[in-house]
């Protein structure tokens, strides 16, 4: 059959006409119109915070910059719904945090955004084995607490956490409890100033010990294991908690609890955003990824736009989950 110019004008002109139909009779991405305003704690979460400011972008939610903001700010913030979500809801750590800020009656929480985060103190090896320490409650013995002495006062210097974290009460409570107030004393204020010294300390061959978490950058500086040891506690202590027990499956104790990272948001905003609620209980990132992110803003690539490289090269190599997560995200603002 031969074409003719008619034919072509009249093919393509059909061909527009059904592509100006579909795209009139697509569905809407559920988040069209909808903004969410993100809050993170310290630089370390940006990346997890990125990762889901990414994924709701995709579903159409103009998503604002994340606001730095204490985590009692954040979760107060929340409740009041000034503020949407944030990824780093520590169970059972901020617990305290969640509750006396509303609870189950002010936010969503579904699913674990990320799980497997352990906490504890740790020293450096060698001292370690040379003075056979395995648990903190051996700094009670002033010789033992003088081997960590930073500044000639003859106690025990433990890097410790900021105020207003969900460790600073834990490890001030451990400090009273395993009856260390006499022999040691916790470092306290900026984290990250504080672990810096102590790493310093560390590369200079003294004895340090220090409270951390994972995910954070610390262990791969100071790998368990090979540069530094974890101390077990006496007994489990946890405040406000009499029935708590921080026992790991191998009978070691460490102190704390096991924590789960989750999305905690808005309840009413979440309940108007299925599709948003629906990403925030299905989300799954790997504590080590964030670990090894971690440590390359350690390295040097800390700025916001290095993260948000990170990010996206995260997604980029995750996009098949990525994409179905969206998809289900979409499934569930239909149903």
């Amino acid at each position: 059959m031969k074409m003719t110019l008619k034919h072509l004008s009249l093919t393509a002109t059909c061909g527009i006409a059904l592509a100006l139909s579909a795209q009139a009779t697509a569905a809407p991405l559920p988040g069209k119109g909808v903004s969410a305003q993100p809050v993170y704690t310290v630089q370390e979460e940006l990346f997890q915070t990125l990762i889901v400011d990414d994924a709701l972008k995709q579903l159409g939610y103009t998503v604002k910059n994340p606001k730095m903001v204490d985590y009692n700010v954040g979760y107060t913030s929340i409740a009041n719904g000034d503020t949407t979500f944030m990824t780093t809801n520590w169970d059972p750590l901020h617990n305290s945090k969640y509750k006396k800020a509303g609870g189950d009656k002010v936010f969503y929480r579904k699913g674990d955004y990320i799980t497997g985060a352990a906490q504890g103190y740790l020293i450096d090896k060698k001292t370690a084995d040379k003075y056979h320490i395995t648990n903190i409650a051996q700094l009670r013995d002033p010789k033992i607490a003088k081997l960590f002495d930073s500044n000639g006062d003859g106690k025990a210097d433990i890097a410790g956490c900021n105020p207003g974290w969900g460790c600073y009460k834990v490890t001030n409570y451990h400090m009273k409890k395993y009856g260390l107030t006499k022999t040691a004393e916790l470092n306290e204020g900026n984290y990250s100033a504080i672990i810096a010294n102590t790493i310093a300390r560390y590369r200079a061959g003294k004895p340090v010990i220090y409270y951390t978490w994972t995910p954070n950058w610390v262990g791969g500086v100071l790998v368990p294991g090979k540069d530094v040891v974890w101390l077990q506690v006496p007994f489990t202590a946890i405040p406000g908690d009499p029935n708590a027990d921080t026992t790991m499956p191998n009978g070691k104790n460490y102190g704390f609890n096991m924590n789960n990272e989750r999305i905690v948001a808005n309840k009413k905003w979440a309940e108007q955003n299925p599709a948003a609620a629906k990403l925030f209980a299905i989300m799954k990132l790997s504590v080590n990824d964030v670990s090894a992110e971690n440590l390359m803003m350690r390295k040097g690539e800390n700025s916001d736009a290095d993260i948000a490289a990170h990010a996206q090269a995260w997604i980029k190599a995750h996009q098949s989950q990525f994409n179905d997560w969206i998809k289900q995200a979409k499934a569930a603002a239909n149903n």
